[in-house]
């Protein structure tokens, strides 16, 4: 287990400098094999947190502050919102239960909304028609309510941000670097609202694994910076996409969602 999520870890804040995965994204459903839902998205959103920070430092002077003031507040504010509404419905009555072959399973409110959201965003990631959607300048203010929203209620933001972001013709640099600077503000709030249901015990449980997964994103992140440059990776994504996929699937059935 520590190994896969430190290598999942390092991989995943490496490929955020070249594509539209975030590190939440692939992380996750990695957390999710091993933990209750609730606990994978609170253990991925301090591991996002903690790995944008150090982002934060590498990519700082690349910043654009207007466009983080005019994106990122929305942001922030309504990812106050997506968190709360997470917090609302985790521990409510299940969707429904089944049994199969006498194996009981029941499916959570919280996980069909992860569920389903994981299942979109990874659509999005790799089908052209989502990639090429890029909305105008003039949308940046609901466009980083929308995301934000997204961001607090499942972690998901990235493939938002950048369709909003991408019409500005930012420079690479600058595109990378602002939209740190945005994904951090969603983390600080997702993270003020899920403190207040986070299962400490677990948390402390398993700060050595917390931790090996923090240091290999920042390990990730700096080789990152140092090999930023134009690249694709058609087959990661479609691996990627198979692989979360998969465990959507899972989720949303109560299979995974423990």
């Amino acid at each position: 287990m520590f190994l896969i999520i430190a290598v999942v870890s390092l991989l995943a804040s490496l490929l955020t400098f070249f594509s539209g995965f975030g590190l939440g994204t692939l992380l996750l459903p990695v957390f999710a094999l091993f933990f209750d839902l609730e606990t994978s998205l609170a253990l991925t959103a301090i591991v996002h947190f903690l790995n944008n920070i150090f982002k934060f430092f590498l990519v700082y002077k690349n910043i654009n502050v207007k466009i983080v003031l005019t994106f990122g507040i929305p942001s922030l504010l309504l990812a106050f919102l997506g968190a709360w509404l997470l917090n609302f419905f985790t521990g409510t009555v299940p969707l429904f239960s089944y049994s199969i072959s006498g194996h009981a399973f029941s499916v959570s409110i919280v996980g069909f909304i992860i569920g389903i959201l994981m299942l979109l965003f990874s659509l999005w990631e790799v089908i052209p028609y989502f990639k090429n959607i890029s909305f105008g300048k003039n949308n940046l203010i609901w466009g980083g309510a929308l995301s934000g929203f997204f961001g607090g209620l499942s972690g998901h933001q990235g493939a938002l941000r950048s369709a909003f972001l991408v019409r500005l013709n930012l420079e690479k640099e600058v595109f990378i670097g602002t939209g740190i600077a945005i994904a951090c503000l969603v983390d600080i709030a997702r993270l003020s609202i899920y403190s207040t249901s986070i299962n400490k015990e677990i948390i402390s449980q398993n700060y050595q694994l917390l931790i090996s997964a923090i240091v290999a994103a920042w390990i990730g992140a700096f080789a990152g910076s140092k090999l930023l440059k134009k690249t694709t990776y058609g087959f990661i994504k479609w691996f990627v996409f198979v692989f979360m996929g998969i465990i959507s699937l899972l989720i949303i059935s109560g299979i995974l969602n423990k």
